[in-house]
């Protein structure tokens, strides 16, 4: 999911700079979901493998 994130991140550096502000804006706000989606499962992953431990 990071590497989905990372893409659209690109794609929307991409487009703004070749002056597709529709595009890059749109890339953007994907890229920005998917990176929080990335850290929330990221977090429950730490809590969970703590509560195992216990």
């Amino acid at each position: 999911m990071l590497y989905y994130a990372l893409v659209f991140l690109v794609v929307a550096l991409i487009a703004g700079v070749l002056g597709f502000g529709g595009i890059a804006g749109a890339s953007a706000s994907i890229a920005q979901v998917l990176f929080f989606i990335f850290l929330v499962l990221f977090v429950v992953s730490l809590v969970m493998q703590l509560m195992r431990r216990v």
